[in-house]
Parts: structure tokens; C-alpha cells; sequence
């Protein structure tokens, strides 16, 4: 027997692979959008992908349970709580998996979503591991906030948050103490507040540090849980349904794109200018020269989350790259949240005509009153400390829609806390306020504020 952690950076999103040697034969769980990783793996160990569990439909991500299905014949199981619109077999407590010497059984473990569950792998009759899907993690438990308005079953977060308090009690903290905890997500995820960088750990360790599992009554587990989650982006409850009803193969979706031609400043191009253009080049690059309607959101950051925050879902978008290889890597990345079917057209910008103005940093530090200066942290940082008292409080997250919170009357300075966002948001409010205002991007500079 082998367990197979695979590990997606972008969206700190965790998933397996468990391989049965003797029978040659594997069960995935919770597999992202991209089936190469899995299939490579298959093919390493000469196995055939037989079955898909799906702890939970996922909010952050779209899986390929159904891609699997298609394409392999791969058996999808889930809650029938999710009353999945996929084919598939129900997958709730007291049913088992046999898999040569393992055995999987479900655990009905609501708190983050009423239908999840978590499954434990048993190996010669031994308790081994549990994949806790979004109930518990390494140092943390899922947030119960995420379906209120998605899925079929609609859950007010007080009452998840009370059934979490019993699913981490009466199900995962009976297990034996050393059996391993495989959780769906790692640090950087919005599923959780303050989560371990640990990718494993056991019930005996979980119970001696994670908050979650101290004792605590009823009450207080809620009110510490409900405290200070995050933002919520708009994509989450999309995906939620993508993940119920299931989502095409995603090289097939990616072949209906139209790829455009390749920009420069004096290229003649014809572009729907009510459309947004997602520019995921460098932000020195997107500064030099970019297109109207543009916004920068850079290769190397929280792109799937932020393109899911400011992009509504169903809206149509370019993307924009450096390069052609670059537009590919983020057609997968935009395909992981299932954005790629809103894409209109690609193309590679090498210079365009719009240029953004530097900020003079000595200026700004010693006139700053003859700015106004936006901060596009979030909240539960601000609240932390602000790092100009006169700044005006605007999460990347929600400057589109709060756009006419910002006054236009002085130069506008935006800044986050490392220069990712802070590129993002300045662009977003320059192609929002075109010619009405300079828009000055403080970027890495704000560490010397700090």
C-alpha cells in the first residue's frame, strides 16, 4: 500500500493517490482540475485509477471526479447529501471500499459543509489514516460560513459551526491516536483562519495543539470559530455548483479558446473595450505598457483567488501574457477555479500604449497629506494597524464595487503590505478612473513605512 500526496501551490490544496501494490489498482480523492499528476503517477506504478471520492463539493477549486469517470471509468463516490447530478455511488457512513488489504469507510462529518465526510483507511485491519477533507486540518478546522447561498443543501453558519464542534469530537478524535491526519488543504487557503504549514500530522498531535480540538463547551468553540473569518471571493459559490454537477474535461475546454494575435504599441487591434483584460505579466512590464481595461494580476501570486474575486462569475475576460508559454500556464491556473470557459480570447502583449506614472517615494513620504492613500489589505490585518493613519480601508477584493468610495480630487496611493495586491488594486481603480486622476502604486516601497 502507498499514500500519494499531491500538492497544489497556488491553491494550497492537498489531494491523494492510494495505490493498492497487490492489486495494481488506485482510489483518488479530491483530484484537482488537471489529471496529468494522477495519470503520470498510474502509469509509474503500472495502476489503473478505478475510483474517485469526493469529500465534499469544494468551493475553492473545481476536481476532474468527473473527467476520471469519462475518461477511465473511474467510480465517483460522495454523500448522497450532496444529491450529486454526476453518476456516481453514495459514499456515507456505515459504507465501506475494499481496495486488496484496504478498506475505506466513510465518516459523515458535517461542520464545514452539511454533506462532507472524511474517510478512513484501514490497512490489514489496522487503523492508518483518515482524509479529513475540509473538517479538520494541521492546526485548524474548516470555516462554516461557505454555505449559506451554494450547494443544495443551504447551511447557516452557526449551525455548521455547531455540528463541526461534534464531527472533530465524536468522529475524528475516537479515532485510534495514531492514526495519520491527511487533511485537504494547507497553509495559504481561504478555507481556514490560521492553518499549520504541516502537510500530515496524527489525532494524538492534533489534540495536543490544535485549537479546535481543545476543550472547550459548545458556546465556545462557535464564538472562537465564527471570529475573524475570511473574505469570501465571489467564485466560491460557482464552484460549489460546478463541483455538484460536475465539469467537462479540461484540455477540451481549453481548445475552444481563441488565441489571438500578439500586441504591440502599434498594432491595430480590435478588442471589445467593455471588457476586462486579465494582464498576468510582470508588474514592471504591465507599468511600462498595457491596454486599456487592464488589470495586473501577476503570474507569481494568489491569481486563482483574485481572479476569482474580482471577476465575477459568468464574465467574460481576455488573458494576457508575456509570452505564449506564460498564457498557458495561466489557462490551467484559470482553468483550476473554472474560469476558462469565461475567456473571450489570449493573446501576448509586448508593449502597448498606456503607461503608469512611478511614484516618487520621498515626495509622497513628506507631502502626504496631498494624497489620498488606499489600503487594499484585508480587514482583519488592518485591524492589526493601520500604516497611514489618514489611509482609506478598501480590501482588494472589494475596490471594483466600492470604486466610488475613493475620492478623485488628489493623487491616489495604493499599497498592501508586499506590492502583489497593491499592483492589482492601483491598476483596477487607474482603468476605473482613467484620465480623472493620477493612480501611484507604492508596491515593495511600503516596507520602508513598516
Amino acid at each position: 500500500m502507498e499514500i500519494k500526496q499531491f500538492e497544489d501551490k497556488n491553491l494550497s490544496q492537498y489531494s491523494y493517490a492510494i495505490l493498492s501494490k497487490c492489486e495494481k489498482k488506485i482510489i483518488l480523492i479530491d483530484p484537482a482540475r488537471n489529471t496529468q499528476p494522477y495519470l503520470d503517477y498510474a502509469k509509474e506504478n503500472n495502476a489503473q485509477i478505478t475510483g474517485v471520492i469526493e469529500t465534499h463539493p469544494h468551493a475553492d477549486f473545481i476536481s476532474s471526479h468527473l473527467e476520471f469517470h469519462d475518461t477511465t471509468g473511474a467510480i465517483i463516490y460522495t454523500s448522497k447529501l450532496v444529491n450529486a447530478l454526476y453518476p456516481h455511488h453514495s459514499f456515507d457512513e456505515g459504507e465501506t471500499i475494499q481496495l486488496g488489504k484496504i478498506r475505506l469507510s466513510a465518516i459523515n462529518t458535517p461542520g464545514h459543509s452539511p454533506d462532507g465526510i472524511s474517510i478512513l483507511l484501514e490497512h490489514a485491519g489496522k487503523q492508518k489514516a483518515v482524509f479529513t477533507g475540509d473538517t479538520l486540518f494541521i492546526g485548524d478546522c474548516g470555516r462554516p460560513d461557505l454555505r449559506e447561498a451554494a450547494g443544495n443543501i443551504k447551511a447557516f453558519r452557526k449551525d455548521l459551526a455547531k455540528q463541526m464542534y461534534h464531527s472533530l469530537r465524536n468522529k475524528l478524535m475516537s479515532l485510534d491516536d495514531d492514526v495519520l491526519v491527511y487533511p485537504a488543504h494547507g497553509a495559504g487557503t481561504l478555507c481556514e483562519k490560521n492553518l499549520s504549514k504541516e502537510n500530515s500530522s496524527t489525532i494524538e498531535e492534533e489534540e495536543k495543539t490544535n485549537w479546535s480540538l481543545q476543550n472547550a463547551t459548545e458556546e465556545e468553540f462557535v464564538k472562537n470559530l465564527l471570529a475573524g473569518q475570511p473574505f469570501v471571493p465571489q467564485y466560491f459559490s460557482f464552484d460549489v455548483e460546478l463541483n455538484r454537477k460536475g465539469v467537462s474535461a479540461m484540455n477540451e475546454s481549453l481548445s475552444k479558446i481563441k488565441n489571438g494575435e500578439v500586441i504591440h504599441k502599434s498594432t491595430n487591434y480590435s478588442l471589445d473595450k467593455t471588457i476586462w483584460i486579465v494582464d498576468t505579466r510582470k508588474e514592471n512590464m504591465f507599468k511600462y505598457g498595457h491596454l486599456p481595461q487592464s488589470i495586473n494580476l501577476m503570474e507569481e501570486g494568489k491569481f486563482e483567488t483574485w481572479l476569482g474575486s474580482i471577476i465575477k462569475p459568468g464574465e467574460p475576460f481576455y488573458l494576457a501574457g508575456e509570452s505564449s508559454e506564460q498564457i498557458q500556464r495561466m489557462l490551467i491556473r484559470a482553468a483550476a477555479i473554472g474560469y476558462e470557459s469565461q475567456i473571450r480570447e489570449t493573446f501576448v502583449i509586448n508593449d502597448a500604449g498606456i503607461k503608469d506614472d512611478k511614484i516618487d517615494v520621498a515626495e509622497f513620504k513628506n507631502h502626504q497629506k496631498n494624497f489620498t492613500i488606499v489600503d487594499v489589505r484585508n480587514i482583519s490585518v488592518v485591524k492589526e494597524g493601520k500604516i497611514f493613519a489618514s489611509a482609506i480601508s478598501i480590501p482588494l477584493a472589494e475596490v471594483r464595487n466600492r470604486i466610488n468610495d475613493i475620492p478623485a480630487n488628489k493623487p491616489i496611493v495604493v499599497h498592501c503590505a508586499g506590492g502583489y495586491r497593491s499592483a492589482a488594486a492601483s491598476s483596477l481603480i487607474h482603468s476605473m478612473l482613467y484620465e480623472k486622476v493620477h493612480v501611484l502604486d507604492l508596491g515593495e516601497a511600503v516596507k520602508n513605512f513598516i
